[in-house]
């Protein structure tokens, strides 16, 4: 029986520093992550000498906590997908610390670093080019089983079937190729291989762009039936406002290399402050038609600044509509404006005073 059609279909820093981003009570932090950066060198000449770099993460702060989801959205080009990667270690940082369950890991290196892997996973965005095409399904997903010792033959049999049940595919499907399978369920396959270790934390790297509408709430409805069900804690990265809406608790907006906002997810789409947030929210639309016929949409002009040559003073200053001239020459503070809520803007009063 194909899954997608028995599936449900409902559905930081502008300085480095190092913030409590949010009042979590007792909850435990998870990832740390603190002032990080990520620079790409820009080489030129017969020496291949360094006359740049591409900041692609430029200073960033923020916490995840056991259990929840922490969406990041923004446009792309803003370094999303580089900040996925630097936390997992996929990149090296270029400075900045990030730690997962106390271990600071751009200090980890070799072996040590390979025995955490099993707990820190990635899902990627496209289903089709992530997957070995030359391999089969029950080869995919033993893969990381077998890399990392986890069991014989038989048991690694065993768990294959037992993951393809759980992200909703038929055990029927093992020995059968990536190409034999639509775009959704290519990327159950990815998911059944990133929970293959029982991992405690999943970077979701855009896991829905590469999808046919139709099926997107499909897997975003999976991915909160495995959070429920194996305690996972998830980074959520994407563009798609509406959808970290619907799975993520907190929310993080990221705009050429820094968070300019980062609140729970109530807060960030009723009573967003940065006017790159509001410009976003205003062009999610409204399933009501009364509602939509009357808002008005914020059109930002201009494109996204290349990150090897971002603007001096706050990065949106470029686009944004309110700038005054201030915002063209300070950094603006990151802070808490009031209930976790954090904000770099100048022009954002303190709701806490």
């Amino acid at each position: 029986m194909n899954s997608e059609q028995t599936a449900e279909t409902t559905v930081d820093t502008a300085a480095d520093t190092t913030v409590d981003t949010v009042n979590q009570g007792d909850r435990e932090v998870l990832v740390s992550v603190s002032g990080l950066k990520k620079h790409f060198p820009i080489m030129k000449g017969v020496f291949r000498r360094q006359v740049g770099a591409v900041r692609a993460v430029d200073g960033i702060s923020f916490d995840i906590y056991k259990g929840e989801t922490l969406g990041l959205v923004g446009e792309s080009g803003s370094g999303k997908s580089t900040t996925g990667k630097v936390i997992l270690q996929l990149e090296q940082a270029t400075e900045g610390s990030a730690t997962f369950d106390g271990i600071e890991l751009t200090e980890t290196k070799g072996e040590e670093l390979r025995k955490l892997r099993p707990r820190m996973q990635m899902i990627f965005q496209d289903p089709h080019s992530s997957l070995n095409p030359r391999m089969t399904v029950a080869s995919i997903i033993a893969e990381p089983l077998r890399e990392h010792g986890k069991g014989n033959a038989e048991s690694q049999r065993k768990r294959i079937d037992e993951l393809l049940g759980q992200v909703g595919l038929s055990p029927m499907h093992a020995n059968r190729y990536p190409h034999e399978f639509s775009g959704g369920q290519r990327q159950r396959i990815g998911i059944a291989r990133a929970i293959a270790l029982n991992p405690d934390f999943v970077v979701c790297d855009e896991p829905i762009a590469a999808l046919d509408v139709s099926i997107q709430a499909q897997v975003v409805n999976l991915l909160e039936e495995l959070q429920d069900d194996l305690g996972l804690t998830y980074l959520f990265i994407s563009h798609d406002l509406s959808m970290v809406r619907h799975i993520a608790d907190r929310v993080a907006v990221m705009y050429l290399g820094r968070i300019v906002e980062l609140a729970t997810v109530d807060n960030l789409y009723d009573d967003p402050q940065h006017p790159y947030t509001q410009a976003l929210n205003s062009a999610v639309p409204v399933p009501d038609p009364v509602v939509e016929a009357s808002r008005r949409r914020q059109i930002l002009e201009g494109d996204i600044p290349s990150p090897s040559n971002p603007p001096p003073g706050c990065v949106f200053n470029t686009r944004c509509p309110l700038a005054e001239d201030r915002c063209r020459t300070e950094v603006p503070e990151w802070r808490d404006i009031g209930g976790g809520h954090y904000v770099a803007c100048h022009l954002v009063d303190d709701k806490s005073a």
